[in-house]
């Protein structure tokens, strides 16, 4: 069952996300992730909730997005934008066929 990592974000150093945005797809190969959203622009439909950057990545399993979040290879890219921007960040599965 397909999983997704949906993130808010509010970028406070955009120099610095920068460098994030840069390193961060490298680390997806190893865990078959892809970028479904990165960074376009939301429009509110209902209710208060209102990111300014919404990221939404997918990947084969919710195992694989965890490994991923807490891989070697993401270790320095997570730690750049936890120092560049504020997050919340949630794990979904999909719908199963």
């Amino acid at each position: 069952m397909s999983a997704y990592i949906v993130v808010q974000i509010e970028i406070e150093d955009p120099v610095r996300y920068e460098e994030y945005k840069k390193i961060t797809p490298g680390t997806l190969q190893k865990y078959q992730g892809k970028f479904v959203v990165r960074g376009a622009k939301t429009e509110m439909l209902e209710g208060e909730w209102d990111p300014k950057r919404l990221v939404i990545l997918e990947f084969p399993n919710k195992e694989l997005a965890k490994a991923w979040w807490a891989s070697e290879e993401y270790a320095l890219a997570k730690s750049m934008r936890q120092q560049s921007a504020a997050t919340k960040m949630i794990l979904v599965e999909g719908i199963s066929a």
